[in-house]
Parts: structure tokens; sequence; C-alpha cells
């Protein structure tokens, strides 16, 4: 079966907040009638097609792209893989010629970009992905409304939640204190303050998450709350995308979770080191970036 003239492959290996902060460049690339199929980590994969964002989905560490980083024909596989797509963005190679050229040779109608800006760019990063897309997409109005989490995800969330010992008649704060790195994690007794004004302004039980690297994070903010709190712990990203899509607001650092909270549509206040929020503020109109510095304060 030939490909649909508008096949087009989106690369992109990175982790959960830079792909989420690709939203608008891929639904402007849809409203123009792409269908996008996207290689990158397959979780988030995952994600991204049960989100409605992308038609289908692959694994970026099987595709075999490494081979277009060498001089020379690539492999019969990966020819005949990416002969399926007439087109292909990749936020990623675009600092090797050769990547480039081989990709391109294969694909013609091909864009390779950084999946970032240079340091002291003055725009957000989605806003960057949007502008690499500029020769096929003409400036237009960014579509900034929420991503819908299946029902599925949300009942099985539900589940997750009230095995965790969560009450869910009463409206809930999610709350995420890990970050990918430490320094990008709000100071615990800031955030602890923060977390605590938020719950009582709207009555709300506090529930903690904690994935697979923040259980240092979580304990120390479990010590500055001073009382025990439910915690999710380590749920599946439809887990967590439904768990943030019940909740009445969420809390976090700058980290993926908090970009997926932004992206379902929490009501979220995010806090961010000074020196990356003007760059990773997330699209979404329902999140608050709040710059946070070394010694707690916050604008």
């Amino acid at each position: 079966m030939a490909a649909h003239p508008l096949d087009t492959l989106v690369v992109h290996p990175g982790a959960l907040g830079d792909v989420l902060q690709a939203v608008p460049a891929l639904r402007a690339l849809t409203a123009l009638g792409h269908r996008l199929t996207f290689a990158g980590q397959p979780r988030i994969g995952e994600l991204l097609e049960g989100l409605g964002v992308v038609r289908a989905r692959t694994s970026f560490d099987t595709f075999g792209l490494e081979a277009l980083f060498v001089e020379g024909p690539p492999p019969v596989s990966l020819r005949s893989r990416l002969g399926q797509f007439p087109r292909a963005v990749s936020w990623f190679g675009a600092r090797d010629p050769c990547y480039r050229r081989q990709l391109a040779a294969l694909i013609p109608a091909s864009i390779v970009a950084a999946p970032v800006p240079k340091g002291g760019a003055l725009r957000t990063v989605w806003e960057y992905l949007v502008d690499t897309l500029a020769p096929w997409c003409p400036p237009g109005t960014i579509d900034a409304s929420s991503l819908l989490v299946p029902e599925g995800w949300r009942a099985a969330a539900c589940a997750a939640l009230t095995a965790a010992g969560a009450d869910l008649a009463r409206p809930f704060l999610l709350a995420h204190p890990g970050a990918g790195s430490p320094w990008k994690q709000s100071p615990a007794s800031r955030f602890a303050r923060v977390l605590e004004r938020l719950a009582s302004g709207g009555n709300l039980a506090v529930i903690l998450h904690e994935g697979p690297a923040d259980h240092t994070a979580a304990e120390t903010l479990a010590s500055a709350l001073g009382e025990p709190t439910i915690r999710l712990v380590e749920p599946s990203l439809p887990e967590l995308a439904g768990a943030l899509s019940l909740a009445a607001s969420y809390l976090g650092s700058d980290s993926g979770v908090s970009h997926l909270a932004a992206s379902v549509g929490t009501p979220s206040v995010i806090l961010y080191p000074p020196q990356t929020v003007g760059q990773w503020a997330p699209w979404s109109p329902t999140a608050r970036p709040m710059s946070v510095g070394a010694e707690g304060e916050i604008s």
C-alpha cells in the first residue's frame, strides 16, 4: 500500500517534559493534515497516542537511525522503514552533517532541528519548536486547549488512588516535589509553604506523587509538612495522566510531571529556578509558572 503523502515521521527521543513542549507544534502539523508517527521513548509514545496527539508510535531505540551518522549506504531495513514516510521532522541529530545529509537523501521533505533553542534565546521551547516547522506551517493560531485524557486512564487512576488510601469524595491537590535534576527542585520549606497555602485555600486533601527517582524529595517534603500524607507511588504514565486530570489543582517543580499536569488542563502552579522559567514555561494557559530563587523567594 502506498504511503499517504502526509504520513510524517516525528523523531524526538527526549524526556517527558521536552516532548510535551512539542505538543503545539505537533498539533500544527495535524491541523494541516499530517498523519504523525512518533519515534521516541515507548512510554511517551503510548502517552501521546492515547492523548490523541499522534496517530501512531514506534520505538526510537529500535528504529535504527544511528546508522545515519555513518557515511555510506544505510541498511536496507532502515531504508525500508523510512520509505514508509514521505515526510519527516527530526528534533534529533541537528548537529551532525552526516545525519542531516543521509536523512534528506532518504526523505527529501524533511526538517531537522535541535530540540531546544540555543542558549540565551528569548522564547520558550514550545514557541521555538513551532518555529522550526515554518517551511510547512504558516504562522497561525496556536491550539492551547487541554489534552483529553481517556476515561479508561481516569478509571485506572481512581483505582490506584483508592488503593493508596485517598478518599476521592474529597477534592485533592496533587503535588510533585521531584525534578530531573536536584538543582531544579524548589527548596522543600518553600514548597511546603506554597502547598499548605494552596491546599487550605481550596480545602483540598494533599496527595504526593513519587516517581522512581523522587523518594528523597518526597521524604523531605513529607518531613517539612509534618503530617502523614497519602502518596501515589510510581504509577504508569496513563495512570498519572488520569490522576492529574482528576486533581482539583497541582503543585510541582520544573519537571516532566508538571508539564503533563499543565497539558491535561489541571490548574497548576509550577516552581522554576530563575534560569529556566523563561525558556521552559508550559504552553497551557491553565499553568502558572513562578520563579523561585536559591533562598526560596518567589517572583
